[in-house]
């Protein structure tokens, strides 16, 4: 029995390999089911697939920032696929995250637009001043620090996206700015 056949606000036949308390309490809430059910609902039911990034971006925001394998397990069994379809889609896009983030994202577009508009530089510096890698999290977990294929931006290259927000043409200092602007 997958989640999409239990009554909303329960779990199904427990896992030995999770808590099931856990699962009552925060996984697929009966508001985070209808946000994903929004979604199917724009496919034909024989497509109900085709939702698998939107119900991936729920659920990782819902699990404060990232997906675990039980997470991805879970989004397979609610619309009915294979859980190895569901990795392939988390793994191959970087908006999705399979460790642990910090409380925010500041993710650097490294495609050729921005590399020759500066990306390069701005990444540098944020090695060099906060002391991480694109892919690695500050010691405090107030951002982790990603390079993205692209944007969308090149027209306004070098862009970046803090959290759900772009910002385009940017210097090494305004990149400073948006981030001491941090919480």
């Amino acid at each position: 029995m997958g989640f999409r056949d239990t009554p909303a606000g329960q779990a199904p036949s427990p896992n030995p390999q999770r808590d099931p308390q856990r699962d009552k309490a925060e996984l697929f809430t009966p508001e985070l089911r209808a946000a994903i059910d929004h979604w199917v609902a724009k496919y034909p039911p024989e497509w109900r697939q085709s939702a698998v990034m939107p119900a991936l971006t729920l659920v990782q925001e819902h699990n404060g920032g990232w997906l675990t394998r039980e997470l991805m397990d879970d989004v397979a069994a609610y619309l009915d696929m294979p859980p190895i379809a569901v990795y392939e889609v988390a793994s191959f896009y970087a908006m999705y995250d399979l460790e642990p983030v910090g409380r925010h994202k500041v993710c650097v577009c490294n495609s050729v637009s921005c590399m020759l508009n500066g990306s390069e530089e701005l990444i540098g510096h944020v090695t060099d001043k906060y002391g991480v890698q694109p892919g690695e999290t500050t010691a405090d977990g107030r951002f982790t620090l990603k390079e993205v294929e692209c944007l969308g931006a090149c027209r306004h290259a070098p862009a970046v996206l803090v959290g759900k927000t772009y910002h385009e043409c940017l210097t090494p200092q305004a990149l400073d700015k948006l981030i001491e602007d941090l919480e």
